[in-house]
């Protein structure tokens, strides 16, 4: 995969010696947001700033994915305060795929920023993806130091992950950190299909069939500071293996990658 960042006739060394903001000079930031009206506004202005310390070209966008709650009028203050900002409303809710397929869709920048807009992440920590990036990376993903959750749901994820790193042969240290940086082309002429939250698991596992090249790097992980998590609970996690099942027919048996 060819960076467009590096100066025509430079050569390998050149390149390998790119590093952070000279390969990351564009950005788009980007969350989703499910009722997350308590919070959104503290990781806009967190990945506004900054962004601002690593790079002049960058836009933020949230997709307001059918919330309840005021997240609308959360946002439409945000705009104001925050230029770059740029706000997608959902009449109705489509589901976490559903809102990622929106999102990288609106994305004008050579590389996408995302992660949760629940604050479980700390947004500022983009600076550590991007110092981390090489000319020749192609995503930047991070791991869990440790997860802040309650004992049950680090069980809980503990057997997603090492169950998708098995049916999916995946390699990634950490296949449900959902704080990652990539270039767009990955995406870009092959939009990722699943509307629900096995998004991820075919992400994963198309930039790894694809060679894509990564780094991966240590952020933190908190405790969700409102609102509760739509996954933990039963329904919702028999929805996530059944659809889990059909994404593994689809990608491993049927090999529609």
């Amino acid at each position: 995969m060819t960076d467009g960042n590096t100066p025509a006739g430079m050569g390998d060394t050149g390149r390998a010696a790119l590093t952070g903001r000279d390969v990351v000079t564009n950005v788009s930031a980007f969350f989703p947001c499910y009722n997350d009206a308590e919070s959104i506004g503290t990781m806009v202005a967190a990945v506004d700033a900054a962004l601002e310390t690593r790079v002049d070209d960058y836009e933020i966008i949230v997709v307001n994915d059918g919330s309840s709650d005021h997240s609308s009028a959360v946002l439409a203050d945000l705009r104001v305060t925050h230029p770059r900002l740029v706000v997608i409303e959902h009449e109705s809710n489509r589901g976490y795929g559903g809102a990622l397929i929106s999102g990288f869709g609106a994305a004008t920048k050579e590389w996408i920023f995302y992660t949760d807009g629940d604050a479980q992440y700390d947004a500022a920590e983009v600076t550590k993806l991007i110092d981390a990036a090489r000319a020749d990376t192609d995503i930047v993903q991070g791991w869990k130091l440790s997860r802040g959750d309650t004992w049950y749901r680090k069980v809980i994820g503990r057997v997603y992950h090492y169950t998708v790193k098995f049916l999916f042969r995946l390699h990634v240290a950490d296949t449900d950190c959902d704080f990652r940086l990539f270039r767009r082309s990955l995406i870009a002429e092959r939009p990722l299909q699943s509307t629900s939250g096995v998004i991820c698991v075919e992400m994963m596992r198309r930039f790894e069939y694809a060679g894509a090249r990564f780094v991966e790097v240590p952020v933190h992980h908190y405790e969700r500071p409102s609102g509760r998590s739509q996954f933990f609970r039963l329904p919702a996690i028999a929805r996530s293996a059944r659809q889990l099942f059909a994404l593994w027919w689809r990608l491993m048996v049927r090999r529609h990658d």
